[in-house]
């Protein structure tokens, strides 16, 4: 994340017991804090594709928030690096290590724990730490589920309609929406199973998101759906508007894009497709050599893809397949880049970049 001067990312050491948030200038490339926030008392598992630091830190003018999932929680000065409050007594068996990402919402910080014993959303006072409200994930659509399946990594999507804030957040049996002021529920979606990874994303007044995996019946596959957001209770039966199933050989990592009525996304098995948003069809689909785990980015009439091995590629984007350019950088790009006053930060495996345009 990116505020004024300054650059901030989370890092851990390989056995996830040493974690840190470092801040570097985004001039020069100089860190400026390295900071051990957390030493953790003992250890969690995590998939091999994932880290101890997976999630996205969030920043305000001043602070910035860093989450390691049941690990910890910090809040941090952005003028000298110091603590301004911690909380490590929040915490769900996440199994394959943490990857939901906290938002800043008004006076609250949001956090999402979704493990296959506990399922919770919790808002934090952004200030203090202390909780303001906690709401438990619905019980009756995960009874059904094997408890490795009941575990999701999500990070919410929150947006305005009809003068209404809403919280879309999408779990591993179902996606909810609830007010981020309070965490009341207001409608819900059933649907889907095991390990929900992309967040929800809107166009003009419709919310997409991806379910996770099921078997029913096999193959395994995950579906696509577009649902009106306007409405109250369980909405399953009414506000769905199209689905779109996608046979998958792993589950679905990256949040699509969407502009312009199109959406831009990678499947699991590396076909890079373009989707009428208003209808759920594929446009066109291009076959890529390698996974795609990092989101695509739009910026500057173009779409930008990020691959594992390290492969860049942009799009011109439109329902014709037109290569902008293409390039091959050092590592393996896993995390998300940041285009900025025509820069884009990217890291990879290795290396943090910053590259002008």
């Amino acid at each position: 994340v990116v505020y004024g001067n300054q650059i901030w990312i989370t890092t851990a050491t390989m056995d996830g017991q040493q974690l840190y948030a470092v801040c570097v200038d985004y001039q020069t490339g100089k860190i400026i804090f390295d900071i051990k926030v957390f030493s953790a008392e003992e250890a969690i598992g995590k998939h091999g594709i994932n880290t101890y630091a997976s999630p996205t830190p969030c920043i305000e003018k001043g602070f910035v928030y860093v989450h390691f999932g049941s690990l910890g929680t910090a809040c941090l000065r952005t003028s000298d690096g110091s603590v301004v409050w911690k909380r490590t007594d929040l915490k769900c068996n996440h199994v394959q290590g943490p990857g939901s990402s906290p938002v800043l919402y008004k006076n609250l910080l949001i956090l999402h724990y979704e493990g296959t014993d506990v399922r919770y959303i919790v808002a934090l006072d952004k200030s203090t730490g202390k909780e303001v409200w906690r709401t438990d994930r619905p019980e009756e659509p995960y009874n059904p589920l094997p408890r490795i399946g009941k575990k999701a990594y999500i990070t919410p999507l929150i947006l305005n309609i009809k003068g209404r804030d809403l919280m879309i957040s999408n779990g591993s049996a179902l996606c909810c929406a609830y007010d981020p002021l309070t965490g009341k529920e207001i409608w819900r979606v059933v649907r889907g199973a095991e390990s929900t990874v992309p967040m929800p994303f809107a166009e003009r007044g419709i919310v997409y998101f991806y379910t996770g995996s099921m078997e029913d019946p096999p193959p395994t596959y995950s579906e696509m759906l577009a649902v009106n957001p306007d409405g109250q209770g369980d909405i399953t039966g009414t506000n769905i508007i199209w689905k779109r199933r996608d046979d998958i050989s792993h589950t679905q990592i990256l949040t699509p894009i969407i502009k312009d009525g199109l959406i831009y996304t990678v499947s699991s098995r590396n076909n890079l497709l373009c989707i009428d948003a208003s209808t759920g069809k594929e446009i066109w689909t291009q076959r890529q050599r390698s996974d795609h785990n990092a989101s695509p980015v739009y910026a500057d009439g173009n779409v930008w893809f990020f691959s594992v091995k390290g492969e860049v590629l942009a799009i011109r984007a439109g329902r014709n397949y037109k290569v902008i350019t293409q390039n091959q950088m050092d590592s393996g790009i896993w995390a998300t880049p940041a285009f900025l006053r025509n820069s884009v930060i990217l890291r990879t495996e290795k290396y943090l970049y910053r590259i002008s345009k």
